[in-house]
Order: structure tokens, then C-alpha cells, then sequence
């Protein structure tokens, strides 16, 4: 198969979505690679690595695009992309900030197979797929390392001629993989830290990388079969904002990364508690994408407001690009050699890996969700 690699074209993004290193393998596969120039450049991979790797190298975008039979990207393909794929040709990258009806119907105008990496289920057997873990990851990392700039304080314990310096004490909201990894980070930075999290099945992860667990009435049926978190009711969402903001009133920085699949992130900072927090603390909100979990988080912007720092952060793995576009790469060669695997190259839809990342397909849209979120911004 032809695969084609172009630039990614979204403001702010410096990945790639095949480095050079898994070029190789694809290639190794019998399978074509085609680069557009450059597109490497900003993740530190320059055209000559692919070119050694055995890639072709294309100056044009329009011809990258409609002489491919496979387009892998990162952020979802705007509308001048999809108009330059060729019919019948395959899309696989992240999709679901952009699934409305006018997108899927240019899609299906084309019968252009598209895959969304988000919507590969997390089970084991899709582990090695699973871009949305390595990219929350990297996320966790960098929250911590912008937290400790923002913040006017040492994160170890100081001992110094001046006196000791007590750490800072860090507040968790989420232990997913971002909250796990945003934890061990402020551990290793010499923070004290503690988490907040509505699945009981975290807490014996969070108290293994040293962190303190805060307690709550526990509940049961906490995350979807699928592994992501559900919505809680409003009555819950009280009683666990009570919690939080006795906690974040106790801590100099807070990190929450809490989100629903496909919807809002709810709201678990309010404006009053933020008042009653410290002065010179840090709110690192991960969820800002999703609207953000603190009430006066702006996406995309730091502000500074009641003595506390607000930072409603956007595309954390892009500022980490040479490993964050290793493991996307890796990711997205996995869940591309599982759609491929057949000799006669043929999608096994009976493969709940392959069924539930497909949106588009022979002109039709087959993901259930996905089918059901248009019938409800239809009738809205």
C-alpha cells in the first residue's frame, strides 16, 4: 500500500505522524512511504532520515495526498485535505474534534475509510495501540514541569544555611494515565502529593508511587466498559467538589485532567473555591481542550486571578515532539499493521478493535457512537 505522511498543518503542532525509525518497518512490509518535505522538520526528524529509511520525499502536497491509498496524520484532516485524497483511499489519525455531519458527509461523498485513534478500545490486546495513553502521559509529565515554573516555590525539601525549606505539596484530580504519570513526576521532583480519583481501582496505583490517596464514598460502576470515566450525578458532583476544595485550599498546585469521552469536562474548580486557595498557587487544568475543570480556566491562555495561576493548557505532546511523535508513530503502525493483517489486505469488522475505531466506511457512517452524537446535534 501507498502511505503518506504530509505535514501537519494545525496551528501549535510540531509531531509527526510516522518518524523514520518505523518508516523502516513499514517499508520492511512490502508497503510504499511517501513524505511531504519538511514534515518531520519541526519534531527534529530532517527529510534525510527518511530518505535513508527508504521513504520517498514529495515537494507536493496535492500529489502526497491523491496518489495515496493510506493518509496517517495526527490532528484530523481539514477540508482542503479531504478534498485532495483520492476516493476510496483510508484516513487514520485522531478525528473526533472534528465529527460533524458536513465533515462525515464530504468524507462519504469520497467513500474515504477513516479510523479514529481515540475510539480504539482499551483492552489488552490494544495496548501497543493506544495513542491516547502515550499521548496522556507525556501530558501528565509536562503539567508538573509548567507547574513548577508557575509556582514560587521549591518542590523538594530545602535544607539550606537559610533555614529549611518544606516541598511543595501537589493535589492530583484524575489518577488516569495523565494523573499517574503527573504523580510519579512531582514525586521524582521531590513534591508531596496526594489524588483525588471516583474509582476505587486507582487507589492501590496512586499509593504505589507514593502519593496519598484521598478517601470518598467509593463508587462502583465509576468508568464505562470501555475504560473511560462516567458522568456522575449532580448531586455527587457536590459532594466531590466539597472534598476537592477543602483538599486545593491545602495545596500550593493542583492538576486536573478529568474528562468525559465526547462531552464537557466537568466542572470541579469553582471561582470560590479558587478564592480560597493560596496565594502564588498553580492550577494546571489538562481538561481546558473540553471546556476545563475549573470554572475560569481559558483555554489556551495562563491568567492570573484571586493570587492563584490558572493554566488552561492545549496540546501538551506537541511540546515534547521528537518522543511524543516516536510513540504516536509506534501507536499508529500497531493499529495499522491489526486493520491490515489479512494477506488479501480486507477489514475484518468482526475485530472489536477494527469495528469500534471505524467512523467512515464504503460511503457510510458505521460507528454507532459517533451515528448517534449526529442524530443528537441534529435534533438540538
Amino acid at each position: 500500500m501507498k502511505i503518506g505522511i504530509p505535514n501537519e498543518i494545525s496551528d501549535g503542532e510540531r509531531r509527526v505522524a510516522i518518524v523514520p525509525k518505523t518508516a523502516t518497518q513499514l517499508l520492511k512490509d512490502g508497503h510504499e512511504v511517501f513524505v511531504e518535505i519538511g514534515a518531520g522538520e519541526k519534531a527534529c526528524f530532517p527529510d534525510t532520515e527518511y530518505e535513508q529509511a527508504g521513504a520517498v520525499i514529495i515537494k507536493d502536497k496535492q500529489l502526497l495526498y491523491s496518489g495515496a491509498d493510506v493518509i496517517m496524520k495526527i490532528q484530523p484532516p481539514q477540508r482542503e485535505e479531504i478534498e485532495m485524497m483520492k476516493n476510496d483511499s483510508t484516513y487514520i489519525g485522531f478525528l473526533s474534534s472534528v465529527l460533524d455531519a458536513e465533515f462525515l458527509n464530504l468524507m462519504n461523498q469520497k467513500s474515504i475509510s477513516s479510523f479514529a485513534m481515540e475510539f480504539i478500545p482499551r483492552i489488552s490486546r490494544s495496548q501497543s495501540m493506544d495513542a491516547l495513553s502515550s499521548m496522556a502521559s507525556i501530558a501528565g509529565y509536562r503539567a508538573v514541569l509548567i507547574a513548577a515554573q508557575y509556582l514560587g516555590k521549591f518542590f523538594p525539601l530545602m535544607m539550606t544555611a537559610a533555614g529549611t525549606i518544606p516541598p511543595a505539596k501537589l493535589l492530583v484530580v484524575g489518577a488516569g494515565v495523565a494523573g499517574l504519570q503527573a504523580i510519579a513526576t512531582a514525586r521524582r521532583l521531590g513534591a508531596r502529593v496526594e489524588a483525588f480519583d471516583t474509582r476505587p481501582a486507582v487507589k492501590e496505583q496512586v499509593e504505589s508511587l507514593g502519593a496519598q490517596f484521598i478517601e470518598m464514598e467509593l463508587v462502583k460502576n465509576a468508568e464505562t466498559a470501555a475504560g473511560y470515566a462516567k458522568e456522575m450525578t449532580e448531586e455527587f458532583m457536590k459532594r466531590e467538589r466539597k472534598i476537592i476544595g477543602d483538599r486545593a485550599a491545602q495545596n500550593h498546585v493542583v492538576i486536573t485532567t478529568a474528562q468525559l469521552f465526547g462531552k464537557k469536562a466537568p466542572i470541579l474548580i469553582t471561582e470560590e473555591m479558587v478564592k480560597k486557595m493560596q496565594k502564588g498557587s498553580v492550577i494546571i487544568d489538562l481538561a481546558a481542550e473540553q471546556g476545563g475543570n475549573c470554572e475560569i480556566t481559558e483555554p489556551g491562555k495562563n491568567i492570573y486571578k484571586h493570587g492563584v495561576t490558572i493554566c488552561g493548557v492545549l496540546n501538551l505532546p506537541s511540546t515534547l515532539p521528537i518522543d511524543a511523535s516516536s510513540m504516536y508513530s509506534r501507536n499508529i503502525t500497531q493499529f495499522f499493521k491489526h486493520l491490515y493483517k489479512a494477506e488479501d489486505r480486507n477489514l475484518d469488522f468482526e475485530d472489536k478493535i477494527t469495528k469500534s475505531s471505524c467512523v467512515t466506511y464504503n460511503g457510510e457512517i458505521v460507528n454507532d457512537y459517533v451515528r448517534t452524537a449526529i442524530r443528537k446535534g441534529a435534533n438540538t
